[in-house]
């Protein structure tokens, strides 16, 4: 199979990692406790947050989830948060992740028929939320949290994937997930397609039972361990695809790309993939119509839902991240498709 781009990848000015000319003016905003009041309150700002966070309750994520999967579509919900320099705060964040499972639990009747044989609830962790950044402990910290929370999620018949962050956590990030499997072999591992690294670690990871989530990329890394240039970006993410899509897991391809939406069904004829042996990915409140679009055809549809109190932050870092965030963001506002 080829290894290029998708044909008319290159004419889509929505993608691509370049870097943001906006990026420290958004970043300052996102400190800015004034910003954020007018944010919070003004439309057409406010409508931004709604629109894009499902709130800062656990109550709003579940109004959320169960309008979702009585759509027909999956869930993958993340409590906001990261960076956690503090082991009360990690409890904290451990504490909310099992009470939303346990809440998520309730909702095994609701399950769309496309997710017949598989969980349509998953929970999205941060390993840094969870401690991995409390020093020399931190590592055994996060695991031991993470296994709590894979504990809660058994109990509650939910998914539970291991969020990617930026490049100094992977090796960390990826140890744990593989300890993780040791007893939850349906752990998800989280990838991003725009570090040289990735097509390395697709091939390690695809092993049976193996759920990997291939998404570009979210940060804004160096090129000397990411590719900067969207085609670069592009090609990779094919490239990722095509080994996830051959071997012996469960791929979930996080894009709203419509090239890549439409690459996936080609590469799982030639691999041999039924419907229900990968799924599609995409963020709460982008392409709302295509995601129902999808689902209504019968494929696997989860819908990454953010909620908490850190929303403004995580939201000013995802217009921050490259130009196309900001425009995806601006046009989604005018059209649900």
């Amino acid at each position: 199979m080829t290894s290029a781009a998708p044909s008319g990848a290159r004419s889509n000015p929505l993608r691509g990692v370049l870097s943001n000319p906006l990026r420290p003016v958004i970043l300052t905003a996102a400190k800015s406790n004034a910003v954020r009041r007018l944010v919070t309150v003004a439309p057409p700002t406010r409508r931004i947050v709604d629109r894009f966070v499902a709130g800062t309750t656990r109550a709003d994520a579940m109004t959320v989830a169960t309008q979702l999967l009585g759509s027909g579509r999956g869930v993958s919900i993340d409590h906001l948060g990261e960076n956690t320099l503090d082991v009360g705060q990690a409890r904290a964040v451990v504490g909310e992740y099992c009470d939303l499972l346990a809440d998520l639990g309730t909702l095994g009747g609701a399950t769309p028929e496309t997710f017949t044989g598989a969980p349509a609830v998953e929970v999205s962790v941060k390993l840094t939320a969870l401690g991995l950044s409390l020093g020399t402990d931190g590592s055994k910290i996060a695991l031991d949290h993470a296994r709590e929370i894979c504990t809660a999620a058994q109990d509650a018949g939910a998914w539970v994937s291991i969020d990617a962050e930026d490049h100094t956590v992977t090796d960390d990030t990826l140890a744990i997930v593989r300890d993780l499997r040791a007893d939850f072999p349906d752990v998800g591992a989280v990838v991003q397609a725009y570090l040289r690294r990735t097509e390395g670690d697709c091939r390690e990871l695809v092993g049976p039972r193996s759920r990997v989530r291939l998404c570009k990329g979210a940060y804004d890394e160096p090129e000397s361990v990411a590719y900067r240039d969207r085609a670069e970006v592009d090609a990779s993410y094919l490239r990722c695809l095509q080994i996830l899509m051959a071997g012996d897991g469960y791929p979930m391809v996080a894009s709203h790309d419509p090239a890549f939406v439409t690459a996936v069904d080609p590469l799982a004829a030639v691999t041999g993939r039924g419907r229900g042996e990968f799924e599609h990915q995409m963020l709460f409140g982008i392409r709302d119509n295509e995601q129902q679009r999808l689902a209504d055809a019968g494929r696997r549809v989860r819908v990454y839902v953010p909620y908490g109190s850190q929303w403004y932050g995580y939201l000013m870092r995802r217009l921050a991240e490259r130009p196309s965030n900001l425009r995806f963001f601006v046009r989604s506002l005018l059209s649900r498709d």
